[in-house]
């Protein structure tokens, strides 16, 4: 795993505009970028940020999210950082590392590969526990953030409550982990799949920092998420998949009906390729 040359001002540019765009109630929305086409073409439509999705980049090696391992994770969202002049922040899921010092570690590598921001999850990994113990979570924050605010790259930490990806549907844990992410130097805070309207009220006036949602069927449109106070929109891993259903979808269509209507969205995509991948 050897991290691109050294490119500091660039990237500590890229890293003080993503900050900028946390303001809260002028939600911006981040796509989740796959691959370095993805990327490419994302930053052509004008989105100001891009994210990296771990789900996504595991299906373009044939696996499923949570399979790639730390050293492959980093250099992929090092590519696509390299690939674009905008900030680009990573999913580093849950820092590859259960001790704080391992995700600090986790931290600095993303840091030398050219990233504005990422984040660390409270997830464990195991199914039968899969939230850490807050006490536990909190010093894997804490470690993650001293990490990440220690050079002069001001790398944006996200800090993720993962609770209701997990089954653990629990809104007072959730704030009280955000709050305690907040207050252990976090920069933004994520609670995946938290989408009801007062939820969201709730949880906004419990914490002072921005505030990222991920959109899903049923929440709020990108401009309510901004009325309510949200920061960032993001989409995870569903437009890569969506992505893969077109692919499905045209593949079947041909075999089973020997029609191509697919060709309607392949006549959307080329000029935005053309465009992009000529930059």
């Amino acid at each position: 795993m050897t991290p691109p040359t050294d490119a500091t001002p660039a990237a500590a540019a890229r890293a003080e505009r993503f900050r900028a765009l946390h303001r809260p109630g002028a939600a911006f929305l981040m796509p989740n970028a796959w691959d370095v086409g993805s990327t490419a073409l994302f930053a052509a439509l004008g989105f100001e940020a891009i994210a990296t999705t771990s789900g996504g980049f595991a299906a373009t090696r044939g696996r499923l999210d949570g399979a790639m391992g730390k050293e492959e994770v980093l250099t992929h969202a090092g590519e696509l950082a390299a690939a674009v002049d905008v900030p680009v922040s990573a999913d580093l899921e849950n820092g590859f590392a259960h001790d704080p010092d391992g995700v600090a570690a986790t931290m600095t590598a993303a840091i030398e590969f050219g990233l504005a921001g990422g984040s660390v999850e409270d997830f464990t990994g195991e199914r039968d526990a899969p939230i850490y113990e807050l006490a536990h979570a909190v010093d894997r924050v804490r470690a993650a953030a001293e990490a990440a605010h220690a050079g002069p790259v001001p790398f944006v930490l996200t800090a993720r409550a993962e609770n209701y990806l997990h089954g653990r549907k629990d809104l007072a844990d959730t704030i009280a982990r955000l709050q305690a992410y907040q207050e252990a130097g976090a920069d933004v805070l994520f609670a995946p799949r938290v989408i009801d309207p007062g939820d969201l009220r709730q949880l906004l006036a419990s914490v002072d920092l921005p505030v990222s949602v991920l959109v899903l069927p049923g929440a709020p449109t990108v401009g309510e998420l901004g009325e309510l106070g949200v920061s960032r929109i993001s989409v995870g891993g569903a437009i890569a998949v969506a992505a893969y259903g077109a692919a499905i979808n045209a593949v079947t269509e041909l075999r089973d009906t020997g029609t191509c209507n697919y060709w309607d969205l392949a006549a959307v995509a080329r000029p935005v390729i053309a465009d992009a991948f000529s930059r």
